[in-house]
């Protein structure tokens, strides 16, 4: 963990420039340009409002608040796993060129992501004020599971990233895997909606803790458990450990395989 921050810190600049580069790739040629990254989870979420709470009859009051809670930190998520499983494949004639220290891809689409991620807690905030849903103390919280996110989705992408230099196939599985994921994380329902005999099937799922912190922050108005607290930033920090050292371990091969 000191090595990944050493290096992130060394190559700031770079990680910066990337990040930004990819951003600006990302909505080149689009009439709409960044408004996509926030229209994309709030289309999801009217979508679902409708199905969910009007065709279904979801009993939760301000459903559609309720949802953009964990929506929008798993609307980064994803894009972030996305994004980073290509980042080392798409950028193999940058690598070639020169020394390019190759941690500083997976960083930087994780970085682009965040920035999205953080700036489309605005129309949320707006949607609060819509809704006239109070803003809660608790918001001061936020930071936390950020933190745990972020943590998480580096992790990830530190992995899945230097494995599809090897197996291109993970690309598509990782398609697959999210749409799994969505509906077996507590996005379009809470854990107490379930039978509590698949409470222990669905607690295995590290994003059940990262996201329980954003509802309850935002949405409940309370702070989660600190069980739950210490899970979500242990499950973050687990995944970083993990993943950079999966990366570390093969990075030096990737200029050979891609």
């Amino acid at each position: 963990m000191l090595e990944l921050i050493r290096d992130v810190h060394r190559y700031r600049e770079l990680i910066w420039v990337l990040a930004s580069k990819e951003l600006k790739v990302r909505y080149k040629r689009s009439i709409l340009g960044f408004v996509w990254a926030l229209l994309h989870p709030l289309l999801m979420m009217t979508v679902l409002t409708i199905v969910f709470s009007a065709v279904l009859r979801v009993p939760v009051d301000n459903y559609a608040i309720f949802l953009l809670c964990t929506l929008f930190p798993w609307t980064f998520f994803s894009q972030s796993l996305a994004y980073s499983t290509d980042c080392i494949v798409n950028n193999a004639d940058l690598m070639k060129v020169g020394y390019l220290p190759k941690l500083v891809l997976p960083v930087a689409a994780i970085l682009a992501n965040l920035i999205n991620f953080l700036l489309s807690l605005l129309p949320l905030a707006l949607l609060l004020a819509v809704f006239d849903f109070p803003f809660h103390k608790t918001l001061l919280y936020l930071p936390i599971p950020v933190l745990a996110l972020a943590m998480f989705a580096l992790g990830c992408g530190f992995f899945v990233a230097a494995v599809n230099v090897y197996f291109r196939d993970v690309t598509h599985i990782v398609q697959i895997l999210l749409a799994a994921w969505f509906y077996f994380s507590p996005i379009i329902y809470s854990l107490e909606f379930l039978p509590v005999q698949y409470h222990k099937f669905f607690r295995l799922n590290p994003m059940l803790y990262i996201l329980d912190g954003f509802r309850h922050a935002i949405y409940y108005g309370e702070l989660p458990s600190a069980m739950s607290m210490g899970l979500s930033l242990a499950c973050g920090m687990i995944a970083l450990e993990m993943g950079f050292a999966v990366f570390r371990r093969y990075q030096d091969s990737f200029v050979f395989n891609v």
